[in-house]
Parts: structure tokens; sequence; C-alpha cells
């Protein structure tokens, strides 16, 4: 896990797909967190796509970093410990002028039977299951 923890902060960008009823919805992410073994993710709850995740938590989410791309997918849950949302807003210092580990917004999630996939055009794709 933690390659693909360092793949994603190397890339800065991934995008995030979800369902919204019977269509899928892709935006750009930034945050991703490791803590207590678990990939972490942030976002706000009165965003759409925490609310997409809600209704249905299996995501996807995609990162290239100019050579290889990464697919990773599986059951998004919330944490809703404060203990895990400082974890996340101690990693990105900027987000806390908009976030707070004790607000009523702040959302972290983590992937639960997660399968990663990092493919190239010139090497065979390697899984990784968490």
């Amino acid at each position: 896990m933690q390659e693909v923890y360092d793949f994603l902060k190397k890339a800065g960008t991934y995008y995030l797909a979800t369902l919204e009823g019977s269509q899928p919805r892709v935006r750009p992410f930034g945050t991703v967190d490791l803590f207590e073994g678990k990939l972490y993710i942030q976002t706000g709850k009165i965003k759409e796509v925490s609310k997409q995740i809600a209704k249905n938590p299996l995501a996807e989410l995609c990162a290239f970093d100019g050579e290889r791309w990464l697919r990773v997918s599986g059951k998004l849950v919330r944490d809703d410990r404060v203990e895990a949302k400082k974890h996340m807003l101690d990693a990105y210092p900027n987000l806390q002028a908009m976030y707070s580990p004790t607000d009523d917004n702040t959302e972290v999630l983590y992937f639960e039977n997660a399968t990663a996939v990092f493919s190239s055009f010139t090497a065979e794709p390697v899984t990784i299951k968490f």
C-alpha cells in the first residue's frame, strides 16, 4: 500500500469516479493519506461527491505520473473519528482554513477491499490488493 500512496503523492492529482444514479461522475482530487494502515481520501460532506458515495460507496480513482498510471477501485468507508480527520488535515495544512477535524463538514474515507493496478505501455500490470 505504501507504493500506492507514494505514487498518488507524486502524481499530485488523481481523478475519482463515483456514480450519481446511473451517471458516472469524475472529478480531480489531491488529498491522500495513510492512517492506521489504510489509504484515505478527504472531501466535504456538503459536496455532491460525498452524497454519491453515501448512496453507492463503490468508487475508483486513476492517476498518471507521465509514464505509468494507477487505478484503485474498492469501497469507500467513512471514518468519523477526529483522529483520522486530524491526521489528514495535518498532512494538508492549506486545507485547515476550510476544514476542521471537529466541524460537521470534514469527511475522510478509506478504501476497503481495494484493488490497485499499476499499468504502462512497456510493462506487465502489477496488482496490489488491500
